[in-house]
């Protein structure tokens, strides 16, 4: 149930980090780069079994 609900919001995180809109483009890389961080410590986790 957890893995579900972190998947979900892991999809809906990269969603969001995409510059798609004209305000968004000034933003650079913190968006996606603070979603590749979550998605590297989630992978750590699950590889060492705590998730």
């Amino acid at each position: 149930m957890l893995r579900t609900v972190l998947l979900i919001i892991l999809i809906l995180a990269l969603l969001g980090s995409f510059p798609l809109w004209p305000y968004s483009m000034g933003w650079g890389y913190g968006p996606g780069g603070g979603v590749g961080l979550v998605l590297v410590i989630l992978i750590v986790l699950i590889v060492a079994g705590r998730l």
